[in-house]
């Protein structure tokens, strides 16, 4: 499995999630971005990680009714067993009616080192959340607690979440737009790409800028335009 380095985490953190699926989508692969998952306030940090999973069923009432003796604690230790750098991916089956976490859980995420939290279902105490400074993405919120909707069966296995296979160990990267997965064995010519697809886009946006038409420079960009770029970016890097 690729280490997720400081490097690598800064430049997956520098180019947005539009860029990566246009990367990912180059590669045969066009089912990584997460459907109805969104961030929850747009301006929470950008989230890179490693992600660490969690799957819930439907809950029963025998199960985890008012009355029950036999609730699940696999939630509780997801919260302390999920490892420093991660993203707790929760698999809710799209189901939002009841939370997937809460405040007090995404906290503890947080203050043990932990990248960030992702489900298909919904978070409450949204407000709360946000305060602790851990990008969380969900549906939409959801007030009532978890057992009403969901038991939590297991840890760290394949998941579905937002309509996408995440395996333990899948990089994960979120921004306001959205979430995308790449898988470990191919995210550093993943992020290599994206960070020189990235660079070109800031030139190309310079250009539009001062009123260049898009022929010949977006999205395919002719001869005269690489010559450009190339004299731009020795500009910017302040070599004669």
């Amino acid at each position: 499995m690729t280490a997720l380095t400081p490097e690598l985490r800064d430049a997956l953190a520098r180019v947005g999630t539009s860029t990566l699926t246009g990367i990912l989508n180059r590669r045969g692969l066009r089912s990584m971005c997460l459907h109805d998952v969104w961030p929850i306030r747009p301006d929470i940090p950008r989230m890179v990680g490693i992600a660490f999973t969690m799957r819930f069923i439907p809950s029963r009432e025998d199960k985890d009714g008012p009355a029950s003796t036999n609730r699940s604690t696999v939630q509780p230790q997801a919260m302390e067993e999920c490892p420093p750098g991660h993203v707790l991916m929760i698999d809710s089956r799209g189901d939002w009616r009841a939370a997937s976490a809460g405040d007090l859980y995404v906290g503890r995420l947080k203050t043990r080192g932990c990248a960030g939290i992702v489900t298909d279902g919904g978070l409450r105490d949204t407000d709360g959340i946000f305060k602790t400074g851990l990008p969380a993405y969900h549906r939409r919120p959801s007030s009532p607690p978890s057992p009403i909707a969901h038991r939590p069966v297991d840890l760290n296995l394949p998941i579905a979440c937002g309509g996408v296979a995440v395996y333990p160990g899948d990089i994960v990267v979120g921004d306001r737009d959205a979430v995308v997965v790449i898988p470990p064995e191919i995210v550093v010519a993943v992020a290599e790409e994206a960070l020189a697809t990235y660079e070109y886009e800031e030139f190309a946006e310079a250009e539009v800028a001062r009123g260049r038409s898009l022929k010949g420079l977006f999205p395919v960009a002719g001869e005269e335009a690489k010559r450009d770029y190339e004299v731009w970016k020795k500009a910017r890097a302040g070599k004669p």
